[in-house]
């Protein structure tokens, strides 16, 4: 399974990816040393890889259990250490309207759980970067 990065100009840098073309910017910045800000940032899609897939894992087993989404949705809230400016903690808080069956409570926890993204980050991959000539 493989990714092409290419870099179609400016700050922008785009993934293909299984026939999908995923866009990504950098945000305008004073003095112009920034993109244009067109598309998220890549770390933006990183946060929102992890919502989304545990999004998926809530929204199937809302839907084989007949509960209407429309009022449920997900808060991502992120905590950063002060001093690195890296992401310490994220809370995800999945939030449900007042006749949502409380006995599906921990039930939908365990299963937002089940995230493939989330179990990634549990027991990261190496990563292993190269300089090869085409």
């Amino acid at each position: 399974m493989d990714m092409k990065i290419i870099f179609p100009g400016g700050k922008k840098v785009d993934a293909d990816y299984k026939g999908f073309t995923i866009k990504t910017d950098q945000p305008i910045r004073e003095g112009g040393k920034g993109g244009e800000g067109s598309a998220p940032e890549p770390f933006s899609l990183f946060i929102a890889s992890i919502g989304t897939c545990i999004g998926v894992y809530v929204l199937s087993f809302c839907q084989k259990r007949n509960i209407p989404t429309d009022n449920i949705s997900l808060l991502l809230k992120l905590e950063k250490n002060k001093e690195t400016h890296m992401i310490e903690k994220i809370s995800i808080e999945i939030q449900v309207p007042e006749d949502f069956p409380e006995n599906y409570k921990k039930a939908i926890v365990k299963t937002a759980s089940l995230c493939a993204v989330k179990k990634h980050l549990d027991n990261p991959p190496e990563i292993d970067i190269s300089v090869i000539k085409k």
